[in-house]
């Protein structure tokens, strides 16, 4: 697994592990932060989701231009890392959320995100741009796809501890009031305190019931023990931003301490500019035309994985939330499988591929990133299938119902643990292999700049990520899982379309570095 990489794969991968973990921290708890905090619906913290995490992506463009410009990729990264760890210091504030101060509050908590992806952006496409940098050595280039498979294994196992995080801080901070966790309490407290005398009577009677369940005084003053409740189960969650906070800063330190064996591209194309002739630099230049139109077919796929994968944190995490028994386990503890799945999964992926490859038979990227809409099909497949045979409706028919009723209709974990696994399988199949395909195909005074462009395709997803929760709310689950699986399978078939394509682009010859190519062939790129 580890042989021929790299010395600098491994350091490189432990600096983004902090990155990651606060990323599945708000991957796991942001949507229903948004809704407990400040009585958002669903929709509308779904929408913010949506542009946060498209933020996080889309600004990596910004921050592979700055680095592609100055040369920079290292101070870029570390300032990314700086600004980042300011954006969850500020979201660490416990501040209870009044109709007096939500005007600026929940301002300050948008600028707050907008500093995590503006240092995302900075971060995560230049890192990867260094990672693509240790395979341009001949020595380890064909290492190149299980190279960036063990970094997303590694850059996962802060993935794994981040969801228990929240959850355990909340449970914590409930038991030191004496208060006990209830995942459809706090949207009936924020339904009291807004509009007490429009509650219907079902949800009337759901609240005192669960207020009940959850150590208080359901003849007591309902007013009060709703405003501290919100408080204390919101507190619990800030503190996981410390944790976040703490995480950053440990990437840093790592980071800082193993730069100096990561690459350097602005010595690299010095050393360069002196080996390339004016009749290989067009001959290049016309290479680079072709390896760019693939790397954006392959992105105009990607939209749509991301488009369903992410989900997980939306939709799929509202499913967990309500048709799933979180009695014994926090809905926000169910986002640790992706990453876990990751871990043990990869080895198996490459060792299959290995396998194939010692047969003769090798895969190429293309096929692999087609193979993987149509696993993230089968995902929703089988969720189709069990809303189908289970007769949900809608989810907020199904809340609606009595407590004992829509307890018994509960899924059991196991539902979330097998549609986690069709998913990340098909996650491995693109998006550690995506990253290989991007840094392979991508020109080497542009590098920066394409990884930020895969992950501008996954901005794009991410920016139609508040459909799932719409569709959710609207139609049984059936229809809305439906909807995922044609997705993917219309996906999977326009990259198959393109696949000999792809293929004959992609095995020619590594692009030209920076120097190879003139200012007016620049520009015709």
């Amino acid at each position: 697994m580890f042989k021929n990489q790299p010395k600098g794969l491994i350091p490189a991968a432990l600096s983004n592990m902090g990155e990651r973990f606060g990323y599945y921290i708000m991957n796991a708890v942001l949507v229903l932060f948004l809704c407990s905090k400040f009585g958002l619906s669903e929709e509308t913290s779904a929408l913010v989701y949506s542009f946060f995490y498209a933020g996080i992506y889309l600004l990596s463009l910004v921050g592979g231009v700055i680095a592609d410009r100055t040369r920079n990729y290292k101070g870029t990264i570390i300032s990314g890392l700086i600004v980042m760890t300011a954006g969850y210091l500020i979201l660490s504030i416990p501040i209870l959320s009044t109709s007096d101060n939500i005007s600026w509050l929940l301002p300050l908590t948008c600028f707050a995100l907008f500093l995590i992806a503006f240092g995302n952006g900075l971060f995560k496409g230049n890192l990867q741009a260094i990672v693509g940098q240790l395979y341009d050595n001949p020595r380890y280039s064909a290492q190149r796809d299980s190279g960036f498979q063990i970094f997303y294994v590694f850059i996962n196992i802060g993935g794994v501890f981040a969801p228990l995080i929240a959850p355990m801080l909340r449970s914590w901070w409930l038991g030191v009031h004496n208060l006990a966790y209830n995942a459809k309490l706090p949207a009936l407290c924020h339904e009291y305190l807004s509009v007490t005398d429009n509650m219907s009577m079902e949800n009337a009677n759901n609240l005192y019931e669960l207020i009940t369940a959850t150590g208080g005084d359901a003849a007591g003053d309902i007013q009060a023990f709703c405003t501290q409740y919100l408080d204390v189960f919101n507190t619990g969650i800030h503190y996981s931003f410390i944790a976040s906070v703490a995480a950053m800063l440990i990437s840093l330190f790592i980071f800082l301490a193993s730069k100096k064996g990561l690459p350097t591209p602005a010595a690299k194309v010095k050393e360069q500019s002196v080996q390339i002739s004016d009749e290989e630099r067009r001959a290049m230049a016309s290479e680079i035309r072709q390896r760019m139109l693939a790397l954006f077919a392959v992105l105009g796929v990607v939209i749509f994985f991301w488009f369903s994968f992410h989900q997980n944190g939306t939709s799929l995490s509202l499913f967990a939330r309500d048709f799933v028994k979180t009695d014994s386990i926090a809905p926000e503890v169910w986002q640790l499988i992706n990453p876990f799945f990751v871990i043990v999964l990869t080895p198996v992926v490459m060792w299959f591929f290995g396998s194939l490859k010692k047969r003769g038979i090798e895969i190429s990227t293309p096929k692999k990133i087609g193979i993987g809409m149509g696993l993230a099909g089968l995902a929703f497949l089988f969720l189709a299938i069990f809303s189908n045979a289970m007769d949900y409706p809608s989810a907020e028919t199904f809340r609606s119902l009595p407590v004992a009723e829509s307890q018994s209709m509960l899924a059991g974990p196991w539902v979330l643990i097998a549609l986690y696994f069709f998913l990340t399988v098909a996650e491995l199949f693109i998006s550690p292999l995506g990253l290989s395909f991007v840094s392979k195909v991508a020109p080497s005074h542009m590098q920066g700049l394409c990884q930020g462009l895969w992950l501008g395709a996954t901005a794009l997803g991410n920016l139609l990520l508040w459909i799932g929760p719409l569709m959710y709310n609207a139609w049984p689950l059936w229809q809305c899982w439906t909807v995922f699986l044609i997705v993917c399978l219309v996906s999977m078939g326009v990259m198959f379309a393109m696949v000999n394509w792809l293929e004959r682009v992609t095995s020619d010859a590594p692009a030209a570095p920076a120097a190879a190519i003139d200012t007016e062939e620049k520009d015709i790129l």
